[in-house]
């Protein structure tokens, strides 16, 4: 069964490693994500995101991502008979016919871009495809109440130039003005349902079936904390736990709109899917659910597929 995940924060984790020093590879590393885990479970693509935190990293965050995004590139050209930059549908699908896994470039903090159209445009030709507008915190782009004026004209602008909007870690409102503002299909890259988990990260049932109306995709997040409300603070991360979230999601807005969005190297604790090399116990459950193969497809790896064909130009 290919693998194709919406989001994974392994490129920051690789670059806060080196910047204390530490070597670490995208080849093979103590990470949740490298390649040789990748191909264990037959990975077709990996979503990697960019990510700054605005209040702690304390240098521009542009420049921290342009920084991140060159590490980024020269792991694709060390690799480059494992994996290659993934730019457009088409691009995704020569990489498969030569036996690579496409790396799809993400950007996570929408503030990476400081405001600027212009910089989005430098983003997108070096590659980037799909950006939140928020992280946890208010930016100029997005706020508890809604889009700003400058987040409702990057909308227009990532529609326009292809880069697909993501709505996770936006607020409600946020949310809502995506979907009054957006002509496109859009994603959550990382998230969950709020019916079998209250946190506010997660997707209320209509939330859900709007991106689904859309032709959207939502990728499950295997983080514990997104998959289950613990009074006792702890957070375990369980594989049938995940499954619930897709089964919810399906029954809520159909199997065209389930993916996956593993957060892998963006989330401290226990999780039963300890890295990527374990996809096979996911796709077991999902079985074992009652899925058939068709539908397992769809969720593991066409439905973000088809998203990418409609989208990336």
């Amino acid at each position: 069964m290919y693998i194709a995940d919406m989001h994974c924060d392994t490129v920051t984790e690789i670059y806060n490693g080196k910047k204390k020093g530490e070597q670490i590879r995208l080849l093979s590393n103590h990470l949740q994500v490298d390649l040789e885990k990748m191909k264990k479970s037959s990975y077709l693509l990996q979503n990697f995101a960019i990510f700054t935190d605005m209040k702690r990293d304390g240098e521009s965050p542009f420049v921290r991502a342009k920084s991140q995004i060159s590490l980024f590139l020269e792991e694709m050209r060390k690799n480059a008979a494992l994996i290659r930059l993934a730019r457009t549908f088409e691009e995704i699908g020569q990489n498969q016919k030569d036996g690579l896994i496409s790396a799809v470039l993400t950007l996570e903090e929408g503030e990476i871009c400081e405001g600027s159209l212009e910089k989005l445009e430098e983003f997108y030709a070096l590659g980037v495809r799909m950006m939140t507008f928020t992280w946890n915190y208010e930016n100029s782009l997005a706020n508890e109440g809604g889009l700003t004026e400058t987040g409702i004209a990057f909308l227009e602008k990532m529609e326009a130039l292809g880069v697909i909007p993501d709505v996770s870690h936006l607020s409600d409102a946020g949310f809502y003005d995506v979907c009054r503002y957006s002509t496109k299909p859009f994603a959550a890259s990382h998230s969950n349902a709020r019916a079998l988990c209250g946190h506010k990260r997660n997707l209320t049932d209509d939330m859900i079936r709007k991106i689904a109306a859309r032709g959207g995709v939502i990728g499950i997040n295997y983080y514990g904390l997104f998959l289950e409300d613990f009074a006792d603070g702890a957070c375990d991360g369980k594989i049938a736990r995940i499954a619930d979230h897709a089964l919810h999601m399906i029954r809520t807005g159909g199997i065209g709109c389930v993916g996956l969005g593993s957060d892998f190297d963006g989330f401290r604790g226990k999780t039963e899917l300890s890295d990527c090399s374990n996809m096979d116990l996911l796709v077991a459950e999902l079985k074992k659910r009652g899925l058939k193969h068709g539908e397992l497809e769809a969720i593991c790896y066409k439905n973000v597929l088809r998203l990418y064909r409609e989208c990336l130009k």
